[in-house]
């Protein structure tokens, strides 16, 4: 395994870590459900699942930073998570405990994307403009992979074995993290940490990280509710598992092509195509659901609402942030991804049953609509590529 390019190690993370995603994701909800929670209960427990990202990253940041050793946090990250899933097995599923293991789980799955960005972007160095997409889209591969392998065996099998699945695939991206080590390009411990204050002030960084919190807020009844949404149309589990596909396949697609955008276009024109077709997504999501062709096509909208959108939060990420400070601005990004989230699945889980899941993610896509004040924020022409 060591022998493997250090893009195929890369690529083989993205692809177990996303597997668990692609596992838990689609399907996490259907078992609490099944486990006997309502929606205000599930609303909730997803927002603890995600609540962790307002902290977290910042001190696995912080931590990354200050040591230079984020490959041992992911290493330790994935560790906790095989335990999560195993002991989930011990003690009893009631609402207390499921919630306890939902802060735990986040908070240390947190420490996992963020820091692996990082020592990603490290390791490929000046390459990254040219590799990253093609490292990246093995995260998709592995979503797909677990979405579509987990809906069809929860066919056959009780959904309440998925914790026994997630503990798998779980395993496995533990196993294979060992075959990377420490970026070499990587800074060194550092004793006093640069400041962020000063980059946060930048028209470009702060109006891009208001425009996220906006996107991911509208992403909160998809992340939360869409399999429960479909659940509830009549969908099987594996129409739910081709549907969440379909929106990464389309996300494996732009992160193969998305330099034809990023080189033409700016980054302001860019979101706010972003934003728009994301509002439209949401629209038909709650006005088709029955239609499942409409919902495919829906889907198909995520390789803007979320592929395109992080290439360029990973522009602006590595082209504002220094190398000393890549830690926290990669759990920045993380941070206002949870804030969003997070605060959305609250309130659409308070409303589904009072206004139903159609009006709730017509209201999402309305929502979208509000990061265009920060447009004006973004450059008009991008940096060029360090």
């Amino acid at each position: 395994m060591l022998s493997f390019p250090i893009q195929h190690r890369l690529g083989g993370f993205y692809f177990f870590y996303y597997a668990i995603v692609g596992t838990f994701m689609p399907f996490w909800n259907l078992y609490l459900e099944n486990q006997g929670f309502n929606y205000q209960e599930i609303g909730v427990l997803s927002s603890i699942a995600i609540v962790t990202r307002f902290f977290a990253p910042f001190i696995w940041g912080w931590i990354a930073d200050k040591s230079g050793k984020r490959m041992l946090l992911v290493r330790i990250a994935t560790w906790m998570e095989c335990c999560i899933w195993f002991m989930i097995f011990i003690i009893p599923n009631t609402f207390q405990s499921i919630a306890l293991l939902m802060l735990i789980f986040s908070f240390f799955q947190n420490a996992i994307l963020a820091q692996f960005e990082g020592v990603t972007l490290f390791w490929l160095g000046d390459q990254r403009a040219e590799f990253y997409g093609k490292v990246r889209k093995w995260g998709s591969v592995g979503f797909i992979a677990g979405v579509f392998s987990i809906g069809a065996l929860l066919e056959v099998i009780s959904i309440a074995l998925l914790p026994i699945l997630l503990l798998t695939v779980a395993s496995l991206a533990f196993i294979w993290s060992f075959s990377i080590k420490e970026p070499n390009a990587a800074p060194q411990p550092q004793k006093q940490l640069e400041p962020l204050w000063p980059i946060l002030k930048r028209p470009a960084v702060a109006c891009f990280f208001s425009i996220e919190f906006l996107l991911l807020f509208s992403h909160a009844p998809f992340y939360s509710f869409y399999s429960n949404y479909l659940h509830q149309m009549g969908y099987t589990t594996g129409q739910i598992g081709l549907l969440w596909s379909a929106g990464v396949i389309a996300e494996i697609v732009m992160f193969a092509f998305a330099n034809l955008f990023l080189t033409r276009f700016s980054w302001r024109s860019l979101v706010c195509v972003c934003l728009l077709l994301t509002g439209l997504r949401w629209v038909m999501v709650g006005l088709y659901p029955h239609e499942i062709l409409v919902q495919f096509i829906a889907q198909t909208i995520h390789a803007f609402s979320f592929g395109l959108f992080h290439m360029i939060a990973m522009r602006i990420i590595f082209q504002n942030f220094t190398a000393g400070q890549q830690g926290r601005g990669q759990a920045l990004y993380s941070t206002m991804w949870g804030l969003g989230v997070a605060s959305g699945s609250m309130l659409a889980g308070h409303y589904w049953d009072q206004i139903s899941g159609q009006i709730i993610f017509m209201l999402a896509g309305a929502s979208t609509l509000a990061g265009l004040c920060f447009i004006g924020g973004l450059p008009k022409r991008n940096q060029a590529e360090n």
